[in-house]
């Protein structure tokens, strides 16, 4: 992966990689050890819904900056008119950014 030369939209996909390791890790011991009961029910499925709610913000971030910065993967005429060629710079990377 490039470095991003937006530090809060680094940020969100460091975050993103830490929260899916860490629902991704509830979800193993839940499966390994059962479904606890009572409170731990509860608060698992609590955390589980914060954690999934961050990687959704995260997610969203991301997405937005790449359809702001990525070049057309197409490279037919009529794909290629129409996108403002004014944003990037000659290095590949956002102009601006």
């Amino acid at each position: 992966m490039i470095a991003d030369s937006n530090s809060h939209v680094a940020w969100h996909r460091v975050q993103l990689k830490k929260n899916r390791d860490a629902l991704k890790a509830m979800e193993i011991a839940r499966f390994r050890f059962g479904r606890m009961t009572g409170s731990n029910t509860k608060e698992h499925d609590e955390t589980a819904a914060s954690l999934k709610r961050k990687i959704a913000e995260s997610e969203k971030c991301i997405a937005q900056f790449e359809r702001q910065t990525r070049r057309p993967l197409a490279t037919d005429f009529g794909s290629l008119s129409q996108v403002q060629w004014s944003n990037w710079n000659t290095r590949g990377g956002a102009a601006g950014h």
